[in-house]
């Protein structure tokens, strides 16, 4: 079997999604963009058990899928999700002193998430999850072909 090609370009694929999240929150580093994305990701994995986060990270380009998993502890169970300004705060609670994540940061790394990654295997694992979990990745746009891969 080759190399997957997620691990074999997975510096070209952290450097497009971590750019799309940069430029979509107008922040200006990437340091800011990786606080950013990680508050986000830990919110969303803290509300999943450890097979369904297994599962979608499964489906996340290989550094983002590492930012994922990275300190979960999975021995802890699940919290009910919450309205999008609360999970938005829990986000931005994420490092504080260093935090200078936007009100936007979950929309937008949902629509980074989704330019990086393959539509068809997230909205499968995506449908076996609540319906809570969908809407966290739900991405509102004009015209569809703004998450069309950024990178092929």
């Amino acid at each position: 079997m080759p190399m997957p090609w997620t691990y074999r370009h997975a510096s070209r694929e952290f450097r497009a999604f971590l750019d799309d999240a940069r430029d979509r929150m107008n922040l200006t580093s990437d340091n800011m963009a990786y606080t950013a994305v990680d508050g986000v990701f830990q919110v969303f994995r803290r509300r999943l058990t450890a097979q369904a986060g297994l599962d979608f990270a499964s489906v996340l380009p290989s550094v983002p899928r590492a930012i994922f998993v990275a300190g979960w502890d999975v021995t802890t169970p699940p919290l009910p999700f919450a309205d999008r300004a609360a999970l938005t705060a829990e986000a931005k609670a994420l490092r504080p002193h260093h935090n200078l994540t936007p009100d936007n940061a979950i929309e937008a790394t949902a629509w980074a998430l989704r330019r990086a990654t393959d539509a068809r295997e997230l909205e499968d694992v995506l449908s076996r999850l609540p319906p809570e979990a969908r809407a966290f990745w739900h991405v509102e746009v004009d015209d569809p072909s703004e998450l069309a891969p950024r990178i092929v």
